[in-house]
């Protein structure tokens, strides 16, 4: 399979070496805006560059029916329109705000816990994510999946917000420090005990084999997808 990288920073040189070992051809390492000559005639874009040019990078390749996997977050509020236009070229989009199978399973377990929760008043709730100073994005894109999976299950809330829980907005609290790759925790407190889940990466390598995997499964299809849908979950 012939990948081409669009954003060459240490995501994508992870990804680089990961899909080397999986047998497939890097077409291209870009840290500028693709274009036809540049991407060199992949099968599929993975992007994962800035929040502010990743609408028009994702657009560019989907206009030429090319499908993309996209782990860039920050730039969501264009994601409609970003799925219309996979839909319209009649080519395949697949968005993930975390590739990590742990990742995955723990999306799965929150929405299982939230759903359990929901009719003890007595808790409450509070989301944390932890990443590294060079994010720059908050909170991540792994914490608001997080937050619309407990919103889901739990009709208390309506929304999210940056900073704590308030009334019917639940809080996500992001803290940026040294090198950390990605901790999330979900909190439930009442006055009398705590219910804790977390997700704590040690490295990109799984959120890269992740990216990987999924570009391998969205070749030859058509139309938008998720994480859930490559894992079966």
């Amino acid at each position: 399979m012939k990948i081409a990288l669009v954003g060459y920073g240490k995501m994508g040189m992870i990804i680089d070496e990961i899909a080397t070992q999986r047998g497939h051809e890097i077409t291209a390492r870009l840290k500028e805006t693709p274009n036809l000559e540049n991407l060199n005639q992949p099968d599929v874009v993975i992007e994962f560059s800035q929040p502010e040019v990743a609408f028009e990078n994702i657009k560019f390749c989907l206009e030429n029916k090319i499908p993309v996997v996209c782990g860039t977050t920050g730039w969501l509020e264009k994601k409609p329109l970003i799925e219309k236009i996979a839909l319209d070229n009649k080519t395949a989009f697949l968005y993930g705000s975390n590739f990590s199978l742990g990742v995955n399973l723990f999306f799965a377990l929150n929405e299982k816990l939230a759903n359990l929760m929901k009719n003890f008043s007595e808790y409450s709730v509070q989301l944390e994510e932890i990443h590294h100073i060079h994010k720059k994005d908050a909170p991540s894109g792994t914490a608001i999946s997080m937050a619309e999976g407990i919103i889901k299950n739990n009709p208390k809330f309506q929304s999210w917000k940056l900073d704590q829980t308030e009334g019917n907005q639940l809080g996500i609290v992001a803290i940026r420090e040294d090198e950390v790759p990605g901790t999330h925790t979900v909190s439930y407190q009442s006055s009398v005990d705590e219910i804790n889940i977390n997700h704590i990466a040690y490295n990109r390598n799984g959120f890269a084999l992740g990216a990987v995997i999924a570009a391998e499964w969205i070749v030859g299809k058509q139309g938008v997808f998720g994480m859930n849908d490559v894992l079966g979950l």
